[in-house]
């Protein structure tokens, strides 16, 4: 029987993509695998005839040979295929990296743990940006044995169990499981003579100083991502990453929300009443602050653009002053006397001088006479 077009077999175009090929690979093989059509002739033929297919289309050498001549231009002779073993490498390539594994080499990797580290700055680092430089203990490649787990001189041994893959595979009617295998834990190897260094793991644990560039306007939360900076991987997979989380120190002066600063200043009851001008702090040096007459303690006042430019773009934040009238200590004799004269004066026209107390006052009154019996 002459063999059928392998473009057709799948159903792709002769142009199909890598991609392509693989994506009309399974789906064929998930839908003729012969656990899910037992005893039928013609599903299992299919299976085999698109398991051939892209045996040859995913190979760029055979592939580049039957575009030019066809069935002719491939070596005859093809071996038989097991069902169950394509069907573990479909479960394998879809379900491998949900997991954290993968297979390099025909034997199982593992990719390396994240690390999170903790960074405290001042309020003005995180501000204006840091370049910072942090110590952390993480497991590195074994330099002597390079990651093997063996002692120099020797070479791991192939895994009889598995086979070499790291895995076992358990059928039960259609469903098809893998799990690592239990003699060489994943590594598809073992190991004779074991690293004096790593003990036969492959990974030893370090310290290794690193730099962080912290950008300017950062808080309390947010994250910098090291790529490839976390654990080592295991039997050459990748490392993790390195997770540095900041956190701002309380600052003695200033309080951040968002983008904006707060900040509580002190003020002379005589500045409050005549008005003026005082000095307040900001993150870049001191800035002007004019104080109308009759001010009140506990106003606030906005100082445009003295804030925080957002680490994530927009507009820099605002300066928020609160005055906290300050009532005199440690007066003289004099001076107290010259405050009773002052008081005696305005007394006298309470109800324009201090008004809210006037109030208050009357408010006070009025609730007592309701009450009385």
């Amino acid at each position: 029987m002459a063999k059928r077009d392998y473009y057709q077999v799948l159903e792709v175009a002769r142009t199909a993509s890598e991609a392509d090929l693989k994506k009309a690979y399974r789906r064929l093989a998930m839908k003729h695998h012969p656990d899910r059509n037992p005893g039928d002739a013609t599903a299992e033929e299919s299976f085999k005839e698109a398991k051939e297919a892209y045996e040859v289309l995913s190979d760029p050498q055979k592939r580049a040979a039957y575009d030019q001549f066809g069935h002719a231009g491939l070596e005859q002779g093809r071996g038989g295929v097991d069902p169950g073993e394509v069907f573990g490498d479909i479960f394998g390539e879809v379900f491998g990296d949900i997991f954290g594994g993968g297979r390099r080499g025909g034997r199982q990797v593992f990719r390396g743990a994240d690390l999170r580290y903790e960074l405290e700055l001042e309020l003005e680092q995180a501000v204006f940006g840091h370049t910072a430089e942090i110590e952390i203990a993480t497991l590195g490649e074994c330099e002597t044995c390079a990651g093997s787990g063996a002692a120099k001189g020797s070479q791991p041994t192939r895994c009889t169990t598995c086979g070499g893959a790291g895995q076992v595979r358990m059928q039960q009617g259609f469903f098809a499981v893998q799990q690592t295998c239990p003699r060489c834990k994943g590594r598809g190897s073992l190991i004779d003579k074991p690293c004096d260094s790593c003990y036969g793991q492959g990974r030893v644990r370090r310290a290794r100083t690193l730099q962080v560039k912290v950008p300017a306007g950062v808080d309390s939360g947010d994250r910098i991502r090291l790529s490839g900076e976390g654990e080592a991987g295991r039997n050459g997979g990748p490392p993790g990453d390195l997770y540095v989380e900041i956190a701002v120190r309380k600052h003695e002066l200033f309080a951040r929300e968002g983008a904006d600063l707060s900040c509580e200043v002190p003020l002379a009851f005589t500045t409050a009443a005549l008005g003026g001008e005082i000095e307040v702090p900001t993150l870049a040096g001191q800035a002007t602050l004019k104080v109308p007459a009759e001010t009140q303690s506990g106003k606030i006042f906005r100082l445009k653009g003295q804030g925080v430019r957002p680490v994530r773009g927009g507009a820099v934040g605002d300066l928020y002053c609160r005055v906290v009238v300050e009532t005199p200590v440690n007066l003289s004799a004099e001076q107290k006397e010259l405050l009773r004269k002052l008081d005696a004066t305005l007394r006298a026209d309470a109800q324009r001088h201090n008004p809210r107390e006037a109030s208050w006052l009357d408010g006070v009154k009025k609730f007592f006479e309701n009450i009385a019996p």
